[in-house]
């Protein structure tokens, strides 16, 4: 194993380069991206003529916030929400603190943010940033628990920010309803990974409304795509596909779940689009399925984890099921 599978998912290119060319189909479970994407795109056809309009953009995030359950004058749309965690260390400028383990840009998001085992730990007059459900390692705080750590934030003159990138899957964990105008609290949504679409890059800061402001004087006029915005706001009121889709990952996570413990893998997180594993035979097993066209995500910092994304149908699963046997 080459350091780069470490670093981030999705290396599809340099797994054929470093183990082969493979007779097989390669499948790709390295990263938390829905394997089977919203559909409803192949009967969009944006105007790649004219710039962006503005009322589509809008129209956008009135989509948006209503799916996410806020008011649409706390959503501005991002060219992801990567984008957004870039952006908190100039929207709050005050010193920053991240939960470990974490995705990587968190303790980047704040000049030498300062890393914490527990989220009570921040000390005051902080930002705190966290994710929720969080990644890599998939744990789930409740909805109530989260509650319960804005109010301990703004009590110590604080902010809380929430890293909902995967939050799609769990609704019911979500708090972007508990931003308002007087709240310390930033969420951050991601389109790509619950609808499958990441490279559409599109994402959510949703925040006060003064926030709200100075993240769309940083954007500019035109933050998004065409593309972004036409998919974005048909994807959002797709309730049918929504709906269908929560039920649906739920079941291949216990599918995925049960799958790997019959092969003596222990499983931990709650997040139905990825599975945590620790075994001290990580890199071996990495090896072992990458040989076969299946490629998951180690992790430099915890040589120990293997992560498995969702199988996008039954013969993936089953290819994964003989191939761990």
């Amino acid at each position: 194993m080459t350091d780069v599978f470490r670093w981030h998912g999705g290396r599809l290119a340099q797994a054929r380069a470093h183990y082969g060319a493979s007779v097989k189909r390669w499948i790709d479970l390295s990263t938390g991206i829905n394997p089977q994407p919203w559909t409803g795109f192949t009967h969009i056809t944006p105007d790649w003529h004219a710039l962006p309009d503005p009322a589509a953009l809008a129209d956008l995030e009135s989509a948006a916030a209503r799916h996410f359950g806020t008011d649409p004058a706390h959503v501005c749309a991002l060219p992801g929400s990567e984008i957004g965690l870039r952006l908190l260390g100039t929207l709050l400028d005050r010193p920053g603190c991240h939960l470990i383990p974490s995705y990587r840009t968190h303790a980047a998001a704040f000049p030498k943010s300062l890393p914490l085992v527990a989220p009570e730990d921040a000390p005051p007059g902080t930002a705190l940033l966290l994710a929720n459900p969080n990644n890599p390692d998939g744990r789930l705080f409740p909805r109530a628990h989260m509650q319960a750590l804005l109010a301990h934030q703004e009590k110590r003159d604080g902010w809380l920010i929430v890293d909902e990138a995967f939050a799609d899957c769990v609704p019911e964990a979500s708090i972007a309803n508990e931003v308002a105008q007087e709240r310390r609290l930033i969420i951050l949504r991601s389109f790509g990974k619950f609808f499958g679409l990441a490279g559409l890059r599109l994402g959510f800061l949703i925040a006060p409304p003064a926030i709200i402001a100075a993240c769309r004087q940083m954007l500019g006029d035109w933050p998004l795509s065409a593309a972004a915005i036409d998919f974005g706001r048909a994807a959002y009121r797709d309730r049918a596909w929504i709906d269908q889709t929560v039920t649906t990952l739920h079941g291949r996570a216990i599918q995925l779940h049960q799958l790997l413990t019959r092969h003596g893998l222990e499983t931990q997180g709650g997040c139905p689009l990825f599975r945590l594993i620790e075994t001290p035979n990580a890199a071996a097993l990495f090896d072992t399925l990458a040989r076969q066209a299946i490629l998951t995500r180690p992790f430099e910092d915890h040589p120990n984890w293997l992560r498995f994304g969702l199988p996008a149908d039954a013969a993936a699963m089953a290819r994964l099921d003989a191939a761990l046997g």
